[in-house]
């Protein structure tokens, strides 16, 4: 199935029988590069969770015009919600890899963090929004995750709440529990995942502060987007439990 992506859907009214003008960008997909037809059946989705089924009853090289047939409703697979805020990476192509495979696995929201040893500090979102919607339709999910604008940690502490905070980074705690151990099963869980180089001190020291507690990802050294997603799994495989 080849799933196209129209987030002004989310905000219409919309019933069997209506028309929807597809994007520019997907119309031009759909006609120029799939080459669809007249009486073409597309499957659409608002990133909400709403599937639609839809027939070309018009297009244009820059045009496809649909009539909606049947629309159905699909929630998330996961019970909880999901909040990965990540330090990006020196390298974009290893956060851009993070990103769609977060999209892929199931998530509700990012947020690139600047934090005291952050390499990168100049973020391209429109690139990052673009993965992640490619992501989202290759893999047929119908949830789009909220991707946030960078935020200096320091701000992000003082504005981010919730019942379940966690901050992963690196020590020799033995003490410190191991993230899986403290995954909430209600609300909203967010989890912290620091730069090449990890948070400074200060910095987990405000953490604390401000309600955040330390956790660690295993014994192995994990780079940022691989503890990203270990974090992601460890969410998905406690959520699996509950």
């Amino acid at each position: 199935m080849q799933l196209f992506f129209d987030s002004q859907l989310e905000a219409l009214e919309l019933e069997i029988g209506s028309e929807i003008l597809l994007p520019e960008e997907e119309s031009v997909h759909a006609v120029r590069v799939l080459r669809h037809q007249l009486g073409d059946i597309l499957k659409v989705t608002n990133g909400a969770g709403h599937l639609i089924s839809g027939k070309i009853i018009a297009l244009s090289k820059k045009e496809c015009r649909l009539k909606i047939e049947s629309m159905e409703y699909k929630p998330k697979s996961w019970s909880t919600k999901i909040h990965i805020a990540i330090a990006p990476t020196k390298n974009m192509a290893r956060i851009e890899w993070f990103i769609e495979k977060a999209t892929e696995i199931g998530i509700d929201e990012i947020t690139p963090v600047i934090c005291e040893h952050s390499e990168r500090r100049n973020i391209n979102m429109e690139r990052l929004d673009n993965v992640m919607i490619a992501a989202m339709k290759q893999s047929l999910k119908l949830w789009a995750p909220k991707l946030n604008t960078p935020i200096k940690l320091d701000d992000y502490l003082e504005l981010e709440t919730g019942d379940c905070l966690r901050i992963a980074h690196l020590t020799d705690d033995s003490q410190q529990p191991h993230l899986a151990e403290t995954i909430g099963q209600s609300g909203k869980t967010t989890i912290l995942i620091g730069p090449e180089g990890d948070f400074s001190k200060m910095e987990l020291e405000l953490a604390t502060k401000n309600g955040w507690q330390a956790v660690h990802l295993g014994s192995e050294r994990l780079r940022t987007e691989t503890a990203g997603l270990y974090a992601l799994m460890a969410f998905h495989l406690n959520d699996s439990k509950t």
